[in-house]
């Protein structure tokens, strides 16, 4: 067997290995304020997406907190020095890409069930903005590149609305993976429109604090995208599904309430 190219790594994976590396050369401790957005944007020489989502995953761990402001009271705050678990994280995500679209699909209806009945019962206005934003964004979109960029958004959202920060974290590491299979399958259906049709029908069931619903609309959202959770027998249906009484999860991680 020959060599294989090595697979270049994504930009915002870049802005986490260098921020964890500053953390360590510059001694920062608990209390200290990474630089702001733009700042950092400019220094490392990419967009400033690639910063917002390398603080996000950041944040879901519990390394830094966000912090609003201008000057110098912009920019994140420290809250933990980085673990293993963030290196952990990283090669995850770098060694998901050899998954196939079953896989995939199989994965994220189990994680995205129990998330999205959390995230029900854990909504707040901060967080319906940010789907409200990524559905209009998805409506707007151009090419399926980018209307999976946008989805990407819309689901990374609810997973961190369901309180568990590993459960989001991993939905983090799954995203180029996600991403993939994601594009592939708006490029199968050709449109875009019941796609829209199940997102809306995600968000009002999130809105309305209606977990079962939500979890009904998400297993047809992703039988849609992906045909292979088809039962045979039922071929309308998605018997693949783990139902609300066996869906695997992390049945001791907090609920909506604690």
């Amino acid at each position: 067997m020959g060599w294989e190219p090595v697979r270049r790594t994504r930009a915002f994976e870049d802005v986490i290995a260098q921020i964890e590396r500053r953390i360590a050369e510059d001694g920062l401790v608990v209390g200290d304020r990474l630089p702001g957005e733009r700042q950092l944007a400019e220094q490392l020489r990419v967009g400033r997406s690639s910063v917002r989502e390398a603080l996000r995953v950041l944040e879901t761990l519990g390394v830094v907190a966000s912090q609003a402001g201008r000057g110098p009271d912009a920019g994140a705050v420290l809250t933990a020095r980085p673990a293993a678990a963030l290196a952990d994280l990283l090669r995850l995500h770098v060694g998901l890409s050899s998954l196939s679209m079953r896989e995939v699909a199989e994965t994220r209806m189990m994680i995205e069930q129990w998330a999205v009945r959390h995230a029900a019962g854990n909504v707040t206005p901060g967080h319906l903005d940010r789907l409200r934003a990524a559905l209009a964004r998805m409506d707007r979109a151009g090419s399926a590149d980018e209307f999976v960029l946008h989805d990407a958004e819309f689901h990374l959202t609810i997973a961190e609305l369901s309180g568990n920060r590993l459960l989001a974290a991993t939905m983090h590491a799954l995203r180029a993976t996600v991403q993939r299979h994601a594009v592939e399958a708006v490029e199968r259906l050709g449109v875009t429109d019941p796609l829209m049709d199940d997102h809306r029908r995600i968000y009002e069931a999130i809105a309305s604090g209606d977990a079962e619903e939500a979890a009904a609309a998400i297993a047809d959202h992703l039988t849609r995208a992906y045909p292979d959770l088809r039962d045979p027998a039922d071929p309308t249906g998605p018997a693949d599904a783990p139902d609300s009484a066996g869906t695997p999860g992390p049945a001791d991680a907090p609920d909506s309430a604690g």
